[in-house]
Protein backbone atom coordinates (compact mmCIF):
# COMPACT_ATOMS: atom_id res chain seq x y z
CA UNK A 1 0.00 0.00 0.00
CA UNK A 2 2.63 2.09 -0.05
CA UNK A 3 3.36 3.03 -3.66
CA UNK A 4 -0.61 4.23 -3.11
CA UNK A 5 -0.36 5.98 -0.06
CA UNK A 6 2.57 8.00 -2.81
CA UNK A 7 -0.04 8.22 -5.34
CA UNK A 8 -3.06 9.55 -3.50
CA UNK A 9 -0.40 12.74 -2.17
CA UNK A 10 0.68 13.36 -5.44
CA UNK A 11 0.33 17.22 -6.61
CA UNK A 12 -1.49 16.69 -10.02
CA UNK A 13 -4.82 16.48 -7.96
CA UNK A 14 -4.71 18.45 -4.83
CA UNK A 15 -8.38 18.10 -4.46
CA UNK A 16 -9.26 14.48 -5.78
CA UNK A 17 -6.71 13.03 -2.88
CA UNK A 18 -8.75 14.08 0.20
CA UNK A 19 -11.91 12.62 -1.52
CA UNK A 20 -9.94 9.54 -2.59
CA UNK A 21 -8.86 9.10 0.95
CA UNK A 22 -12.43 9.07 2.31
CA UNK A 23 -13.45 6.53 -0.49
CA UNK A 24 -10.04 4.14 0.67
CA UNK A 25 -11.54 4.27 4.10
CA UNK A 26 -14.88 3.70 3.03
CA UNK A 27 -13.57 0.58 0.62
CA UNK A 28 -11.34 -0.48 3.16
CA UNK A 29 -14.39 -0.75 5.60
CA UNK A 30 -16.56 -2.78 3.30
CA UNK A 31 -13.43 -5.18 2.90
CA UNK A 32 -13.35 -6.10 6.73
CA UNK A 33 -16.43 -7.78 6.12
CA UNK A 34 -15.43 -10.11 3.47
CA UNK A 35 -14.14 -13.70 3.29
CA UNK A 36 -10.07 -13.97 3.02
CA UNK A 37 -9.97 -14.61 -0.57
CA UNK A 38 -11.96 -11.68 -1.45
CA UNK A 39 -10.05 -9.53 0.59
CA UNK A 40 -7.14 -10.08 -1.42
CA UNK A 41 -8.79 -9.43 -4.82
CA UNK A 42 -9.51 -6.08 -3.13
CA UNK A 43 -6.43 -5.30 -2.29
CA UNK A 44 -5.25 -6.02 -6.11
CA UNK A 45 -7.90 -3.75 -7.11
CA UNK A 46 -6.98 -0.87 -4.24
CA UNK A 47 -3.85 -0.75 -5.62
CA UNK A 48 -4.98 -0.52 -9.16
CA UNK A 49 -7.51 1.98 -8.23
CA UNK A 50 -5.02 4.72 -6.64
CA UNK A 51 -2.28 3.95 -9.97
CA UNK A 52 -5.33 4.74 -12.36
CA UNK A 53 -7.26 8.15 -10.84
CA UNK A 54 -3.62 9.38 -10.43
CA UNK A 55 -3.61 9.24 -14.16
CA UNK A 56 -7.34 9.94 -14.89
CA UNK A 57 -10.09 10.08 -12.56
CA UNK A 58 -12.51 8.99 -15.54
CA UNK A 59 -10.39 5.84 -15.67
CA UNK A 60 -11.71 4.86 -12.07
CA UNK A 61 -15.43 4.76 -13.43
CA UNK A 62 -14.39 2.05 -15.83
CA UNK A 63 -12.29 0.05 -12.58
CA UNK A 64 -15.13 0.04 -11.10
CA UNK A 65 -17.80 -1.28 -13.64
CA UNK A 66 -15.40 -4.31 -14.14
CA UNK A 67 -15.10 -4.76 -10.82
CA UNK A 68 -18.87 -4.81 -9.56
CA UNK A 69 -19.17 -7.70 -12.29
CA UNK A 70 -17.16 -10.07 -9.75
CA UNK A 71 -18.40 -8.46 -6.53
CA UNK A 72 -20.50 -9.92 -4.60
CA UNK A 73 -24.20 -8.42 -4.30
CA UNK A 74 -24.29 -6.83 -1.47
CA UNK A 75 -21.43 -4.60 -2.57
CA UNK A 76 -23.26 -3.78 -6.03
CA UNK A 77 -25.09 -0.75 -4.51
CA UNK A 78 -21.88 0.41 -2.61
CA UNK A 79 -20.03 0.56 -5.78
CA UNK A 80 -22.95 2.36 -7.32
CA UNK A 81 -22.73 5.08 -4.51
CA UNK A 82 -18.84 5.21 -4.93
CA UNK A 83 -19.71 5.67 -9.17
CA UNK A 84 -21.53 8.72 -8.21
CA UNK A 85 -19.60 10.42 -5.71
CA UNK A 86 -16.58 9.85 -8.02
CA UNK A 87 -18.72 11.36 -10.77
CA UNK A 88 -19.13 14.92 -8.35
CA UNK A 89 -15.50 14.98 -7.64
CA UNK A 90 -14.59 14.96 -11.43
CA UNK A 91 -16.85 17.55 -11.95
CA UNK A 92 -15.78 19.28 -8.50
CA UNK A 93 -11.82 19.67 -10.37
CA UNK A 94 -12.88 20.96 -13.30
CA UNK A 95 -14.69 23.54 -11.37
CA UNK A 96 -12.28 24.19 -8.71
CA UNK A 97 -9.07 24.16 -10.76
CA UNK A 98 -9.45 27.41 -12.56
CA UNK A 99 -10.96 29.28 -9.36
CA UNK A 100 -8.04 28.12 -7.48
CA UNK A 101 -5.59 29.38 -10.42
CA UNK A 102 -7.34 33.08 -10.47
CA UNK A 103 -6.76 33.13 -6.32
CA UNK A 104 -3.33 32.73 -6.77
CA UNK A 105 -2.97 35.66 -9.31
CA UNK A 106 -3.60 38.13 -6.04
CA UNK A 107 -2.47 36.94 -3.12
CA UNK A 108 -1.10 40.12 -2.48
CA UNK A 109 -4.31 41.84 -2.59
CA UNK A 110 -5.99 39.99 -0.81
CA UNK A 111 -3.35 39.61 2.38
CA UNK A 112 -3.37 43.18 2.02
CA UNK A 113 -7.01 43.55 2.73
CA UNK A 114 -6.99 40.83 5.32
CA UNK A 115 -3.85 43.25 7.14
CA UNK A 116 -6.12 46.58 6.84
CA UNK A 117 -9.21 44.70 8.14
CA UNK A 118 -7.40 43.27 11.17
CA UNK A 119 -5.32 46.85 11.42
CA UNK A 120 -8.42 48.71 11.86
CA UNK A 121 -10.54 45.84 13.92
CA UNK A 122 -7.19 46.09 16.63
CA UNK A 123 -7.39 49.87 16.67
CA UNK A 124 -11.54 49.29 17.72
CA UNK A 125 -10.28 46.79 20.15
CA UNK A 126 -10.27 48.22 23.87
CA UNK A 127 -7.78 46.88 26.18
CA UNK A 128 -9.39 45.37 29.57
CA UNK A 129 -6.65 46.33 31.86
CA UNK A 130 -4.48 49.51 30.96
CA UNK A 131 -4.18 52.03 28.64
CA UNK A 132 -4.07 52.06 24.65
CA UNK A 133 -2.33 55.22 23.45
CA UNK A 134 -2.24 57.12 20.24
CA UNK A 135 -0.91 60.27 19.44
CA UNK A 136 -1.54 62.44 16.60
CA UNK A 137 -0.58 65.91 15.29
CA UNK A 138 -2.72 69.01 12.84
CA UNK A 139 -1.05 70.99 10.74
CA UNK A 140 -2.77 73.83 8.54
CA UNK A 141 -0.50 76.32 6.42
CA UNK A 142 -3.16 79.57 5.26
CA UNK A 143 -1.80 82.10 3.00
CA UNK A 144 -4.96 85.16 2.95
CA UNK A 145 -5.43 87.42 0.19
CA UNK A 146 -7.56 90.76 0.28
CA UNK A 147 -7.45 90.71 -3.58
CA UNK A 148 -10.16 93.53 -3.47
CA UNK A 149 -11.04 94.94 -0.08
CA UNK A 150 -13.14 97.74 0.20
CA UNK A 151 -11.86 101.15 1.96
CA UNK A 152 -14.03 101.46 4.25
CA UNK A 153 -12.50 98.73 5.76
CA UNK A 154 -9.08 99.07 7.89
CA UNK A 155 -6.18 96.44 8.51
CA UNK A 156 -6.96 94.39 4.95
CA UNK A 157 -3.57 93.05 4.98
CA UNK A 158 -2.69 89.96 3.58
CA UNK A 159 -0.93 87.16 5.45
CA UNK A 160 0.54 83.82 6.72
CA UNK A 161 -0.13 81.85 9.19
CA UNK A 162 -0.16 78.32 10.77
CA UNK A 163 -3.84 78.67 11.74
CA UNK A 164 -3.52 75.20 13.31
CA UNK A 165 -0.39 73.78 14.84
CA UNK A 166 -1.71 70.73 17.01
CA UNK A 167 -0.41 67.55 18.87
CA UNK A 168 -3.16 65.09 19.96
CA UNK A 169 -3.15 62.18 22.22
CA UNK A 170 -5.92 60.21 22.25
CA UNK A 171 -6.50 56.79 24.40
CA UNK A 172 -8.65 53.88 25.08
CA UNK A 173 -8.58 51.47 28.18
CA UNK A 174 -9.61 49.48 30.67
CA UNK A 175 -12.94 48.17 28.89
CA UNK A 176 -15.36 51.23 28.89
CA UNK A 177 -13.13 54.43 28.63
CA UNK A 178 -11.20 56.69 26.10
CA UNK A 179 -9.78 60.12 26.73
CA UNK A 180 -8.68 62.79 24.36
CA UNK A 181 -5.32 65.49 25.13
CA UNK A 182 -5.07 68.35 22.41
CA UNK A 183 -3.03 71.13 22.61
CA UNK A 184 -1.86 74.04 20.73
CA UNK A 185 1.25 75.09 19.74
CA UNK A 186 0.30 78.17 17.39
CA UNK A 187 0.23 81.90 19.75
CA UNK A 188 -1.67 83.67 17.59
CA UNK A 189 -3.94 84.09 20.54
CA UNK A 190 -1.07 86.37 22.34
CA UNK A 191 -1.73 89.60 20.22
CA UNK A 192 -5.40 89.59 21.91
CA UNK A 193 -4.48 88.84 24.95
CA UNK A 194 -3.45 91.23 27.95
CA UNK A 195 -0.29 92.28 28.14
CA UNK A 196 2.38 90.37 29.60
CA UNK A 197 0.17 87.13 29.68
CA UNK A 198 1.23 84.26 27.65
CA UNK A 199 -1.23 82.44 26.10
CA UNK A 200 -0.19 79.23 24.75
CA UNK A 201 -0.22 76.79 24.41
CA UNK A 202 -4.16 76.36 24.67
CA UNK A 203 -5.54 73.60 25.99
CA UNK A 204 -8.54 72.18 23.18
CA UNK A 205 -9.77 68.45 23.77
CA UNK A 206 -9.22 67.58 27.40
CA UNK A 207 -11.76 64.96 28.54
CA UNK A 208 -12.22 61.71 30.01
CA UNK A 209 -15.69 59.78 28.68
CA UNK A 210 -16.95 56.32 30.24
CA UNK A 211 -19.03 54.87 27.34
CA UNK A 212 -21.86 51.80 27.71
CA UNK A 213 -23.52 53.16 30.60
CA UNK A 214 -27.33 51.83 30.73
CA UNK A 215 -29.96 54.41 30.05
CA UNK A 216 -27.32 57.41 29.88
CA UNK A 217 -24.93 55.91 26.83
CA UNK A 218 -21.70 57.79 27.25
CA UNK A 219 -20.47 60.22 29.97
CA UNK A 220 -17.84 62.79 29.33
CA UNK A 221 -16.21 65.42 31.49
CA UNK A 222 -13.56 67.98 31.04
CA UNK A 223 -13.22 70.79 28.06
CA UNK A 224 -15.07 69.72 25.19
CA UNK A 225 -17.50 70.39 22.17
CA UNK A 226 -20.65 71.83 23.57
CA UNK A 227 -23.31 69.64 22.06
CA UNK A 228 -24.91 71.70 19.73
CA UNK A 229 -24.97 72.86 16.19
CA UNK A 230 -23.64 70.36 13.00
CA UNK A 231 -21.06 72.10 11.69
CA UNK A 232 -19.38 73.26 15.17
CA UNK A 233 -19.47 69.53 16.42
CA UNK A 234 -17.79 68.08 12.91
CA UNK A 235 -14.24 68.81 13.47
CA UNK A 236 -12.46 71.26 11.18
CA UNK A 237 -10.41 68.55 9.97
CA UNK A 238 -13.67 67.29 8.13
CA UNK A 239 -15.32 70.26 7.35
CA UNK A 240 -14.80 71.60 4.36
CA UNK A 241 -14.24 75.40 3.98
CA UNK A 242 -11.43 77.18 6.06
CA UNK A 243 -13.29 78.63 8.18
CA UNK A 244 -17.06 77.53 9.72
CA UNK A 245 -19.88 79.89 8.94
CA UNK A 246 -20.57 83.04 10.46
CA UNK A 247 -23.12 82.18 12.36
CA UNK A 248 -21.69 79.11 14.32
CA UNK A 249 -18.18 79.56 16.22
CA UNK A 250 -18.16 82.47 18.81
CA UNK A 251 -21.08 83.63 17.34
CA UNK A 252 -24.30 81.96 18.34
CA UNK A 253 -22.39 78.07 18.90
CA UNK A 254 -20.20 78.19 21.86
CA UNK A 255 -16.43 76.59 21.00
CA UNK A 256 -14.91 74.10 23.59
CA UNK A 257 -15.93 74.51 27.06
CA UNK A 258 -15.34 72.90 30.64
CA UNK A 259 -18.13 70.57 31.13
CA UNK A 260 -20.44 67.45 31.27
CA UNK A 261 -22.39 65.82 28.90
CA UNK A 262 -24.07 62.71 28.10
CA UNK A 263 -24.86 61.24 24.82
CA UNK A 264 -26.74 58.66 23.36
CA UNK A 265 -28.83 56.57 20.56
CA UNK A 266 -30.88 54.62 19.38
CA UNK A 267 -30.08 50.83 18.71
CA UNK A 268 -29.48 51.67 14.60
CA UNK A 269 -28.39 54.71 15.61
CA UNK A 270 -30.79 56.61 13.35
CA UNK A 271 -31.81 58.85 16.74
CA UNK A 272 -29.27 60.68 18.56
CA UNK A 273 -29.66 62.72 21.80
CA UNK A 274 -27.21 65.05 24.08
CA UNK A 275 -27.05 67.27 26.35
CA UNK A 276 -24.75 68.80 28.75
CA UNK A 277 -23.98 71.64 31.40
CA UNK A 278 -21.08 73.85 31.22
CA UNK A 279 -19.29 77.07 32.88
CA UNK A 280 -19.62 79.84 30.44
CA UNK A 281 -16.08 80.52 28.72
CA UNK A 282 -13.21 79.61 30.77
CA UNK A 283 -9.81 80.26 28.83
CA UNK A 284 -8.83 78.15 27.53
CA UNK A 285 -5.64 79.96 27.59
CA UNK A 286 -5.75 80.18 31.51
CA UNK A 287 -7.46 77.49 32.02
CA UNK A 288 -8.42 78.77 35.42
CA UNK A 289 -11.63 81.35 36.51
CA UNK A 290 -11.78 82.62 39.95
CA UNK A 291 -14.69 84.22 40.85
CA UNK A 292 -17.57 83.36 42.78
CA UNK A 293 -19.98 83.80 39.82
CA UNK A 294 -18.78 80.96 37.02
CA UNK A 295 -21.53 80.96 34.66
CA UNK A 296 -23.29 78.32 33.09
CA UNK A 297 -24.75 77.12 29.77
CA UNK A 298 -27.16 74.16 29.78
CA UNK A 299 -27.73 72.43 25.85
CA UNK A 300 -29.10 69.44 24.25
CA UNK A 301 -29.31 68.23 21.13
CA UNK A 302 -32.00 65.78 19.26
CA UNK A 303 -31.35 64.24 15.69
CA UNK A 304 -32.58 61.79 13.14
CA UNK A 305 -31.94 59.89 10.22
CA UNK A 306 -35.44 59.41 8.21
CA UNK A 307 -33.57 57.62 5.69
CA UNK A 308 -30.36 56.35 5.45
CA UNK A 309 -29.31 53.53 3.08
CA UNK A 310 -27.75 50.59 5.01
CA UNK A 311 -26.48 48.86 1.78
CA UNK A 312 -24.15 51.73 0.35
CA UNK A 313 -22.88 52.67 4.28
CA UNK A 314 -24.92 56.21 3.93
CA UNK A 315 -23.82 57.06 0.33
CA UNK A 316 -27.51 58.61 0.31
CA UNK A 317 -29.24 59.91 3.56
CA UNK A 318 -31.52 62.37 4.71
CA UNK A 319 -30.60 64.50 8.22
CA UNK A 320 -32.40 66.88 10.86
CA UNK A 321 -32.06 68.16 14.49
CA UNK A 322 -32.53 70.24 16.63
CA UNK A 323 -30.50 71.97 19.30
CA UNK A 324 -31.20 74.36 22.48
CA UNK A 325 -28.73 76.17 24.31
CA UNK A 326 -29.57 78.36 27.49
CA UNK A 327 -26.54 80.52 28.96
CA UNK A 328 -26.44 82.31 31.80
CA UNK A 329 -23.70 84.62 31.00
CA UNK A 330 -20.57 84.99 33.61
CA UNK A 331 -19.74 88.88 33.49
CA UNK A 332 -23.44 90.10 31.81
CA UNK A 333 -21.62 91.48 28.80
CA UNK A 334 -22.11 89.59 25.22
CA UNK A 335 -20.68 90.58 21.86
CA UNK A 336 -21.72 89.73 18.67
CA UNK A 337 -19.21 90.06 16.09
CA UNK A 338 -17.51 88.03 12.68
CA UNK A 339 -14.32 89.06 10.44
CA UNK A 340 -15.21 87.86 6.87
CA UNK A 341 -14.36 84.02 7.25
CA UNK A 342 -10.91 84.57 7.94
CA UNK A 343 -9.29 83.88 10.67
CA UNK A 344 -7.07 87.04 11.20
CA UNK A 345 -7.92 91.06 10.78
CA UNK A 346 -10.78 93.32 11.09
CA UNK A 347 -14.10 92.44 12.28
CA UNK A 348 -16.56 93.58 9.54
CA UNK A 349 -20.21 93.54 11.60
CA UNK A 350 -20.39 94.15 15.49
CA UNK A 351 -23.12 94.88 17.93
CA UNK A 352 -20.25 96.31 20.22
CA UNK A 353 -21.26 95.35 24.44
CA UNK A 354 -24.77 94.48 25.44
CA UNK A 355 -25.52 94.01 28.77
CA UNK A 356 -27.55 90.68 28.94
CA UNK A 357 -27.19 88.48 32.36
CA UNK A 358 -28.92 85.67 30.18
CA UNK A 359 -29.84 84.53 26.59
CA UNK A 360 -31.60 81.18 24.77
CA UNK A 361 -30.37 80.29 21.18
CA UNK A 362 -32.44 77.54 19.28
CA UNK A 363 -30.86 75.90 15.82
CA UNK A 364 -32.47 73.53 13.06
CA UNK A 365 -29.82 71.54 11.62
CA UNK A 366 -30.45 69.68 8.37
CA UNK A 367 -28.53 67.83 5.48
CA UNK A 368 -28.70 65.35 2.43
CA UNK A 369 -26.06 63.39 1.19
CA UNK A 370 -26.95 62.17 -2.61
CA UNK A 371 -23.84 60.70 -4.22
CA UNK A 372 -21.28 62.69 -4.86
CA UNK A 373 -24.08 65.78 -4.01
CA UNK A 374 -24.29 67.34 -0.66
CA UNK A 375 -26.48 70.11 0.92
CA UNK A 376 -26.25 71.29 4.81
CA UNK A 377 -27.93 74.17 6.48
CA UNK A 378 -29.02 75.39 9.82
CA UNK A 379 -30.99 78.56 11.22
CA UNK A 380 -30.10 79.99 14.04
CA UNK A 381 -32.56 82.26 16.43
CA UNK A 382 -31.57 83.97 19.96
CA UNK A 383 -32.94 85.98 22.53
CA UNK A 384 -31.23 88.10 24.67
CA UNK A 385 -32.62 89.31 27.73
CA UNK A 386 -30.89 93.00 29.18
CA UNK A 387 -30.29 93.92 32.72
CA UNK A 388 -32.69 96.29 32.29
CA UNK A 389 -35.92 94.08 32.22
CA UNK A 390 -35.81 94.44 28.20
CA UNK A 391 -35.35 92.10 25.64
CA UNK A 392 -34.26 91.24 22.03
CA UNK A 393 -33.00 88.80 19.60
CA UNK A 394 -30.62 88.25 16.38
CA UNK A 395 -30.89 85.59 14.21
CA UNK A 396 -28.24 84.00 11.31
CA UNK A 397 -28.35 81.09 9.07
CA UNK A 398 -26.18 79.23 6.58
CA UNK A 399 -26.59 76.94 3.29
CA UNK A 400 -23.77 74.90 1.42
CA UNK A 401 -23.31 72.54 -1.29
CA UNK A 402 -20.14 70.50 -2.94
CA UNK A 403 -19.85 67.92 -5.64
CA UNK A 404 -17.25 65.57 -5.73
CA UNK A 405 -16.39 65.31 -9.17
CA UNK A 406 -14.35 62.11 -8.90
CA UNK A 407 -17.25 60.32 -7.49
CA UNK A 408 -16.76 60.20 -3.71
CA UNK A 409 -19.24 60.89 -1.13
CA UNK A 410 -19.42 62.65 2.10
CA UNK A 411 -18.85 60.62 5.36
CA UNK A 412 -21.95 60.98 7.94
CA UNK A 413 -20.86 59.38 11.04
CA UNK A 414 -24.35 58.23 12.63
CA UNK A 415 -22.77 58.58 16.20
CA UNK A 416 -19.40 59.29 15.96
CA UNK A 417 -16.72 61.78 18.73
CA UNK A 418 -19.52 64.45 19.12
CA UNK A 419 -23.06 62.61 18.61
CA UNK A 420 -24.48 62.89 14.83
CA UNK A 421 -21.71 64.64 12.66
CA UNK A 422 -19.87 64.33 9.26
CA UNK A 423 -16.44 62.51 9.28
CA UNK A 424 -13.58 62.34 7.52
CA UNK A 425 -13.51 62.22 3.90
CA UNK A 426 -11.83 59.38 1.65
CA UNK A 427 -11.08 59.52 -1.94
CA UNK A 428 -11.18 56.58 -4.30
CA UNK A 429 -7.68 56.67 -5.19
CA UNK A 430 -4.64 58.74 -3.50
CA UNK A 431 -2.63 61.21 -4.96
CA UNK A 432 0.45 60.14 -6.29
CA UNK A 433 2.95 60.92 -8.97
CA UNK A 434 4.85 57.55 -8.55
CA UNK A 435 5.48 55.59 -11.27
CA UNK A 436 3.41 52.50 -11.67
CA UNK A 437 0.76 53.71 -8.45
CA UNK A 438 -0.11 57.54 -9.96
CA UNK A 439 -3.39 58.69 -9.03
CA UNK A 440 -5.41 62.15 -8.98
CA UNK A 441 -6.83 62.55 -5.36
CA UNK A 442 -10.25 63.34 -5.03
CA UNK A 443 -11.93 66.58 -5.98
CA UNK A 444 -14.56 68.46 -4.64
CA UNK A 445 -16.34 71.84 -5.89
CA UNK A 446 -18.24 73.76 -2.71
CA UNK A 447 -20.20 76.66 -2.40
CA UNK A 448 -21.84 78.16 0.16
CA UNK A 449 -24.18 81.37 1.52
CA UNK A 450 -23.73 82.80 5.24
CA UNK A 451 -26.09 85.02 6.70
CA UNK A 452 -26.39 87.29 10.21
CA UNK A 453 -29.07 89.87 11.08
CA UNK A 454 -28.29 91.93 13.94
CA UNK A 455 -30.81 94.89 12.48
CA UNK A 456 -32.82 94.51 15.23
CA UNK A 457 -29.68 95.55 17.36
CA UNK A 458 -28.96 98.12 15.16
CA UNK A 459 -25.53 96.44 14.14
CA UNK A 460 -26.77 95.73 10.23
CA UNK A 461 -26.15 92.76 8.04
CA UNK A 462 -23.88 90.32 6.37
CA UNK A 463 -23.68 88.25 3.89
CA UNK A 464 -21.44 86.46 2.40
CA UNK A 465 -20.73 84.04 -0.62
CA UNK A 466 -17.74 81.61 -1.01
CA UNK A 467 -16.98 79.15 -3.51
CA UNK A 468 -13.73 76.87 -3.98
CA UNK A 469 -12.24 73.38 -4.41
CA UNK A 470 -11.07 71.00 -2.32
CA UNK A 471 -8.43 68.73 -3.00
CA UNK A 472 -7.91 65.04 -1.28
CA UNK A 473 -4.32 64.26 -1.93
CA UNK A 474 -5.62 61.28 0.44
CA UNK A 475 -8.12 60.78 3.66
CA UNK A 476 -5.63 63.26 5.70
CA UNK A 477 -4.10 65.64 3.63
CA UNK A 478 -6.32 67.92 1.13
CA UNK A 479 -5.73 71.37 -0.52
CA UNK A 480 -8.26 74.33 0.08
CA UNK A 481 -8.85 77.26 -2.09
CA UNK A 482 -12.10 80.02 -1.28
CA UNK A 483 -13.06 82.78 -2.88
CA UNK A 484 -15.02 84.96 0.02
CA UNK A 485 -17.18 87.62 -0.64
CA UNK A 486 -18.71 89.89 2.22
CA UNK A 487 -20.99 91.98 1.90
CA UNK A 488 -22.44 94.17 4.99
CA UNK A 489 -25.38 96.52 5.33
CA UNK A 490 -25.20 100.76 5.68
CA UNK A 491 -26.29 99.92 9.85
CA UNK A 492 -22.91 97.88 10.15
CA UNK A 493 -19.80 99.21 11.68
CA UNK A 494 -18.45 100.18 8.79
CA UNK A 495 -21.02 100.92 6.71
CA UNK A 496 -21.91 99.52 3.42
CA UNK A 497 -19.20 97.22 1.61
CA UNK A 498 -18.48 94.55 -0.51
CA UNK A 499 -14.59 92.87 -1.02
CA UNK A 500 -13.13 89.54 -2.34
CA UNK A 501 -10.89 87.56 -0.33
CA UNK A 502 -8.40 84.81 -2.01
CA UNK A 503 -7.82 81.93 0.82
CA UNK A 504 -5.85 78.89 0.31
CA UNK A 505 -4.85 76.18 2.88
CA UNK A 506 -2.64 73.21 3.30
CA UNK A 507 -4.21 70.93 5.93
CA UNK A 508 -2.19 67.53 7.20
CA UNK A 509 -2.95 65.45 10.30
CA UNK A 510 -1.89 62.13 11.18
Amino acid sequence: MRFSNQTATAPQTPIGASKIFILKRNLGTMASTWSFSWRLEFTGFMCVFWFAFASSPSACQELLLDTAATAPPSLESEIESLKLRLSDLELAQKVTTPTLANSKTKPNETSAKSAEAKDKTSKRDVPADKWAVTLGGHVQLDYINWAQADPAIPNTFDYFEFRRLRLVADGVGYGVFDFRLQLTLEPESIGESPAGIVTSPEVKDAYLSMNEIPLLGRMRIGNFFVPFSLEQVTNDTNNIFLERSIPTQSVFTPDREVGLAFYNCNENKNITWSSGIFFDSISEALKERIDDNQGYRLSGRLTALPYYDEASNGRYLVYTGLGILHTGDQDNRVRIRARPQIREGTRIINSGILQSDTYTIGNFESAIVWGQFTVQSEAFLANYHFLDGQSNHASGAYLHTSYFLTGENRIFERFGQHGAQFGRNVPNQKFSLKPGSSGMGAWELKSRWSHLDLNSLNAGQYNDFTFGLNWYWTDRVRMMFDWIHPITSQQAIFGATQSDILASRIDFNW
